[in-house]
């Protein structure tokens, strides 16, 4: 099994407001994010600081067990308790993310430990990328050694980076456009 868990724990400082609330399509943001993950993937968690938040979304939780680390602390706590092979990490303000290009980039992984794009500008994004269960441990050290770099977790890791050639029709740029500022959410056209 290989668990899709969205990211729904920050604090939204640089919007003003919750960003996981912004409408899009009318539906809300993290809204979105669940509908089109559960279409493709059986189980579907949020990761969140705090268990009671979001009690209109019908999806598991993964609430952080080492807190303050930002995403680290989600993909420890999904790796921590689901019993499952891997996760898709994905960011629930990535709004254009796509459950379709996560499966191809978790077919791609192959026996790796994890599975990144990487864009021609050397840029990942850690947070629409695969992580397998082993690599639990790394992210417990990382924590506790105050190291909180998604992007260290993969190059610790035995990371497969792949290119948006290899992800062919799948790879739009708009799949790693992420809504921090108001500026983003009126950029990406749902205004």
């Amino acid at each position: 099994m290989i668990a899709a868990v969205i990211l729904a724990g920050g604090k939204s400082r640089r919007m003003g407001r919750d960003k996981l609330a912004l409408p899009i399509g009318g539906r809300t943001l993290l809204e979105a994010a669940v509908c089109r993950f559960s279409e493709e993937f059986e189980d579907v968690y949020l990761s969140v600081a705090d268990a009671g938040k979001y009690p209109e979304i019908a999806a598991g939780r993964i609430v952080d067990i080492l807190p303050g680390a930002g995403p680290l602390s989600g993909l420890h706590a999904a790796l921590s308790v689901l019993p499952c092979e891997g996760v898709f990490l994905v960011a629930a303000d990535l709004p254009f993310s796509d459950p379709l290009c996560a499966k191809r980039i978790i077919k791609l992984c192959g026996d790796k430990e994890a599975c990144v794009v990487a864009l021609p500008d050397g840029k990942l994004e850690p947070l629409f990328a695969f992580y397998r269960a082993t690599l639990v441990h790394k992210c417990e050290d990382a924590i506790r050694s105050g190291d909180y770099r998604m992007t260290e977790i993969l190059r610790n890791a035995d990371t497969r980076y792949i290119t948006p050639v290899e992800l062919g029709e799948l790879w739009d740029e708009r799949l790693i456009i992420n809504i921090n500022r108001p500026e983003d959410f009126d950029n990406a056209g749902f205004r």
